[in-house]
């Protein structure tokens, strides 16, 4: 079995002339897309406490984002990104401390595991694809996602996937290289459309996960209020 993927990404905030930019930069627009995302958690967000991100995509089935090896700092992020059904729900039956849960299907996980929806909206997004000067014929081109929620937030992403925790490194140089053609600090710590969402519409919500990652001198607890 293939290993999952594991995402390298920055946020970052897209100015009026991003898409000239890319284009300018040989980028390629591949697809136009539009989506509802809807999100869930415990009553006491235990997943989104513990920077665990479960997502039902419109058309497209589960996926749940697991930070990878050593957390996530700084204005980069790096998930693990499991779509398997039986692998969401083991992960989420250990993550929740019912181990024992017999289930192949994360729809019948929910009402064991206390998950509900907290959130759901509509993104527009725009996807573009670059491969950087010099980039080698199997290196993957890095992607770009330009999005805007029907609440009004526009983000963009810069994304690598790779298979392995050592290629990492390697994935946060293109991205930052790729950021600093576009102009984004590599600084810039942009909260992602699910946290300004829940800032915008479940106030009590996000002041929960504001005050556990004000508790936390980890690295988990403070990413827990910016992607």
């Amino acid at each position: 079995m293939a290993r999952p993927w594991i995402e390298v990404e920055q946020k970052f905030v897209p100015g009026p002339g991003i898409e000239a930019r890319l284009a300018e930069l040989g980028a390629s627009r591949e697809s136009q897309l539009s989506f509802r995302d809807s999100y869930y958690d415990t009553p006491e967000l235990a997943l989104m406490k513990a920077d665990h991100w479960l997502r039902q995509r419109e058309g497209s089935g589960w996926e749940l984002k697991c930070p990878g090896a050593g957390g996530n700092a700084g204005p980069h992020t790096k998930y693990v990104e499991l779509t398997a059904e039986a692998a969401i729900a083991a992960r989420l039956a250990q993550r929740l401390g019912a181990p024992g849960l017999d289930t192949r299907s994360v729809s019948a996980a929910l009402g064991p595991l206390r998950l509900r929806e907290v959130a759901s909206f509509v993104t527009e997004r725009s996807v573009w694809k670059l491969a950087l000067p010099g980039a080698g014929r199997e290196e993957q081109p890095l992607t770009v996602d330009l999005d805007t929620a029907d609440f009004g937030y526009a983000v963009g992403e810069v994304e690598a996937l790779v298979r392995e925790e050592a290629e990492v490194p390697e994935a946060l140089e293109r991205i930052h290289s790729l950021s600093s053609l576009l102009g984004v600090s590599p600084q810039e710590q942009i909260p992602g459309k699910l946290i300004v969402y829940l800032k915008s519409f479940r106030p009590q919500d996000y002041q929960r996960l504001l005050e556990a990652a004000t508790g936390k001198n980890d690295e988990q607890g403070s990413a827990a209020v910016e992607n």
